[in-house]
């Protein structure tokens, strides 16, 4: 296996592509938006960079990670003649839905078909496709070229090769997969995203602010970064939907989504992209009260 596509130039698409093409792989990097390659290259770069700086990779490894990245906006053509394709768009299942739709159509009868998904079912994406045998879930931790966890999620119909070969890929690539049955949330988010809620409900119900919630978990836990910090970082629409899809798939009260969570990401507050969300990254001043009056 050499040749990698991946959708997606976002947060997670950009680091899966670097971290292929750091060890080695040769890697379609494939978004509809010619300035989102863009910022997702310059995004490879500067991490890149910092790992030079650090001395981790040689100024030689960095140059041949680049030149391993090439960039499409065509899906069709970007996809052509590759022995995976990484699916990292969007966490909406009509647009992953279509989308595998397509690699189906468009990629080679042998071609594994990976999602980066962090909660929707493989089972439900194998489907959509004639190949549901050559579909798994492979997701990938948050920043990707530091973090060794990748989940492999094995759908209902994913053969024991293709999962093999997954796994086998992901230690290729010095991280440790770990297999996991498909399941809304699968393990870490089954487990994490309850968390987070729950820390957002306790600061809803005003049992404490948002530093000290965090200061909590930190010190009394060894958690390296608050659940509300935490929350802002994966994005708070991100965690939105990922409680949307364990809510509906469990139909249990305990995965509903806090209100106060609904009316932040209602109100565009989704955490370090958007600027602001349980914390301010305008100017690094932590945004308490901007928290509670959506309570």
């Amino acid at each position: 296996m050499e040749n990698i596509a991946v959708i997606g130039a976002g947060t997670m698409g950009n680091g899966i592509a670097h971290v292929f093409a750091q060890h080695g792989y040769q890697v379609r990097l494939i978004d509809i938006s010619e300035a989102s390659l863009e910022r997702g290259i310059q995004t490879i770069t500067k991490n890149l960079d910092r790992m030079v700086s650090k001395t981790i990779i040689s100024e030689a490894v960095k140059t041949t990670t680049l030149q391993n990245i090439s960039s499409f906006t065509d899906l069709k053509s970007g996809v052509a003649g590759v022995d995976l394709v990484v699916e990292a768009a969007t966490e909406n299942l009509k647009v992953k839905l279509k989308l595998f739709e397509d690699l189906d159509a468009y990629c080679e009868d042998e071609t594994i078909l990976a999602t980066n998904t962090s909660s929707i079912s493989i089972t439900q994406i194998g489907a959509a496709t004639k190949r549901p045998e050559k579909v798994i879930g492979m997701h990938f931790m948050n920043p990707v070229p530091i973090m060794k966890l990748v989940e492999i999620i094995r759908g209902y119909s994913t053969s024991d090769l293709v999962t093999e070969t997954i796994m086998e890929l992901s230690r290729s690539l010095g991280k440790t997969p770990t297999e996991v049955n498909d399941y809304p949330g699968f393990v870490a988010n089954r487990i994490l995203m309850p968390m987070i809620n729950e820390a957002i409900e306790t600061l809803y119900n005003g049992v404490a602010g948002v530093s000290e919630i965090d200061t909590v978990m930190k010190l009394g836990m060894a958690h390296p970064m608050g659940p509300l910090q935490l929350a802002d970082f994966i994005g708070l629409d991100v965690c939105l939907s990922i409680l949307n899809v364990m809510y509906d798939g469990f139909k249990t009260p305990k995965y509903a989504p806090c209100p106060l969570l609904v009316n932040m990401v209602m109100a565009g507050k989704l955490g370090v992209k958007s600027g602001e969300g349980f914390y301010d990254y305008s100017n690094s001043r932590k945004a308490e009260k901007v928290a509670v009056q959506f309570s």
